[in-house]
């Protein structure tokens, strides 16, 4: 009797102690479980992003083409943690109502995990109160508009480049310490894009704004030509171009002044700066002097000497992209970023939920390929401009020059 009563007293202890086992391991196993919301998977992260592949801003389209060579790359290489990138690219045409229906269909229909990169002002804020109701992150929208920095009203949207209007800033106060008697001529494109740029030329400006600013114009994306604009700045007699303009008007913006002898000091937003899309096409003697700026590393630059980084993209455009060039800062720009959501990925591990990718956009300190040196992406909980810093630079008919120290951050 005192046999079996020890037995079972053994059989107690022995199931006590693994279900004090098993308790302490339920904690351990719950932490290690995999979390997914749709779009994620043991084996793929589904990524949505919009692109004008055709209509009037095209030029832009090989951006999104060289995102999808870096994540081809990536997945040639095993992927992110395990899962490949899965990435769904579609065309809205620079027309903010099909950026609407090509979301909808990405969000409802594929169920991406996220939107990343799309590109434009008008077409990112068509969809933006849709994707914030929804709660998926719009993440490094591919436009430099100021209210895409915002967390505090729009917490599931991040910008990735420098604002308009901080680029608009540089410009002007290039102006100021270099032609402070400039009469500037400013062609615009009527829309929130070109708005944006405005309001941050002007703002730094201050008062000699109402003075300097001569001529003032706008155009429509929808427009042919810009040719009767630029006869009215030469008659101005402004001496100053500030050319808030897509490729396609910036391009026709650069030849129409060499047409008509028109020869001001020439500053081009940095999104029409594209060599093979803007300026050969416009001439790159027509181009010589032209102003922009940059935060992006372009393969011929003096400062990508030897940056091994700059070498692997390179020769990831020649295998995945040979149809794109690499000296485009638009390649550069789409390899960049999609460098960025990589980390952003990598940083999320087995967390696959857009809470935790926002988590994960909001607490970045990064160097991605293809930044000029001094540049880098930093965020914050409360700060959703990840790079903020830009250099000047001059087009010298064959290459961009660099000059002056960094503007803004």
């Amino acid at each position: 009797m005192f046999t079996r009563f020890q037995a079972g007293l053994r059989r107690h202890f022995k199931l006590a102690a693994a279900g004090v086992l098993l308790a302490c391991a339920l904690p351990l196993v719950a932490q290690a479980q995999k979390k997914y919301d749709p779009g994620a998977s043991d084996t793929e992260i589904k990524i949505g992003s919009l692109s004008p592949y055709s209509g009037p801003a095209s030029a832009y389209g090989t951006a999104g083409k060289a995102m999808a060579a870096y994540f081809d790359r990536l997945n040639a290489a095993g992927g992110i943690n395990g899962r490949k990138i899965n990435f769904l690219a579609q065309d809205d045409a620079y027309n903010p109502a099909k950026s609407v229906e090509q979301t909808r269909k990405l969000v409802e229909q594929d169920e991406v995990l996220l939107m990343f990169a799309s590109l434009g002002t008008a077409q990112n804020m068509a969809v933006q109160r849709y994707l914030t109701a929804k709660k998926i992150p719009q993440l490094f929208v591919n436009t430099g508009a100021t209210r895409f920095g915002d967390p505090k009203n729009f917490p599931w949207t991040m910008g990735w480049q420098p604002t308009y209007q901080a680029e608009a800033r540089a410009y002007a106060q290039h102006i100021l310490a270099t032609k402070p008697n400039a009469r500037i001529a400013v062609l615009m494109q009527n829309d929130d894009f070109g708005k944006d740029f405005m309001k941050g030329f002007t703002d730094a400006l201050g008062d000699k704004a109402k003075t300097q600013i001569v001529q003032h114009l706008t155009y429509e994306v929808t427009d042919p030509t810009i040719d009767s604009q630029m006869v009215t700045f030469k008659s101005s007699g402004a001496d100053v171009f500030f050319n808030i303009s897509t490729p396609k008007f910036a391009a026709q913006a650069i030849r129409k002044a060499a047409e008509l002898g028109w020869k001001p000091t020439h500053y081009l937003v940095s999104v029409s700066q594209s060599l093979s899309s803007v300026l050969k096409p416009a001439g790159l003697d027509n181009a010589t002097g032209v102003i922009s700026s940059t935060y992006l590393l372009a393969p011929s630059d003096p400062a990508a000497k030897g940056v091994k980084e700059m070498a692997e993209y390179v020769a990831v455009m020649k295998q995945y992209y040979p149809a794109g060039d690499p000296e485009d800062t638009l390649n550069v720009l789409g390899y960049s970023v999609a460098a960025t959501l990589a980390q952003v990925l990598r940083q999320a591990g087995d967390n696959l939920t857009r809470e935790n990718i926002m988590k994960q956009a909001a607490s970045l300190n990064f160097t991605p390929p293809g930044l000029y040196p001094g540049i880098e992406v930093k965020t914050g909980p409360d700060d959703f401009y990840p790079i903020e810093k830009k250099v000047l630079q001059r087009f010298n008919g064959k290459d961009y020059e660099a000059f002056g120290g960094l503007y803004g951050g």
